[in-house]
């Protein structure tokens, strides 16, 4: 089995001590760098190219959401999951629109750190549990009067690619999607590609607030 490789980015010594003693008790994760600096983060990632970055947003000499872009920036492939206190929706919809696969709070259990891991690991979107419906009640909310009045947009994509859109904002792997839909995984990265061509958005996070504002998330 292949370890997930992280790499820890966060200005407490004690909390990353921390870290890496409990990411160390899981067979699939191993820690392969670790620093409090947001310059050295930059640096190190460019050097290691982890799997999934562990970020907290509150850094002394560099902004926590600026290091996000350009973490993202390095390789295509590096997940980063933000692990920070704040709580508060203003922060997540930024960490999103930064191209961020994560959003987990410091308080969050151990079993749920591992979870939100290996969810941005398989490419899928992980928003702590305590943020999630309010996110989304709220982002609906917001878009909702415009995707009721504008229809101009509404035949972008074909039935079924909105089928696809749906699934993959809900976090389902092309795997899970084929067995939904009865297609092939080829099948699926098909649409998949071609949902990105249309609506020229390349992030995850850009779909899933793509979807939100469909309200392809509120259907039954």
């Amino acid at each position: 089995m292949d370890k997930i490789r992280i790499f820890i980015v966060d200005d407490h010594t004690v909390l990353r001590t921390g870290l890496k003693l409990l990411l160390g008790t899981q067979k699939d994760m191993e820690v392969v760098g670790e620093t409090g600096s947001g310059k050295e983060a930059l640096q190190m990632a460019a050097e290691l190219i982890p799997r999934v970055i562990l970020l907290d947003l509150s850094l002394d000499d560099l902004n926590g959401l600026d290091i996000l872009m350009e973490l993202k920036s390095i390789d295509p492939k590096i997940k980063v999951l933000v692990l920070t206190m704040h709580d508060d929706e203003g922060y997540l919809h930024k960490v999103l629109e930064g191209g961020g696969d994560g959003y987990i709070l410091k308080k969050a259990a151990d079993v749920e750190l591992f979870t939100a891991i290996r969810a941005v690991n398989r490419d899928e979107i992980f928003l702590d549990p305590s943020l999630t419906k309010a996110v989304l009640r709220n982002m609906y909310s917001s878009h909702r009067k415009d995707f009721q009045e504008s229809k101009e947009d509404e035949e972008v994509l074909s039935v079924r690619e909105n089928e696809v859109l749906r699934l993959v904002a809900l976090g389902f792997t092309n795997k899970q999607i084929a067995d939904q839909l009865l297609v092939s995984i080829k099948t699926v990265e098909s649409h998949k590609a071609r949902i990105r061509e249309k609506l020229n958005m390349n992030y995850r996070s850009d779909l899933v607030k793509y979807a939100i504002k469909k309200g392809l998330l509120m259907k039954d």
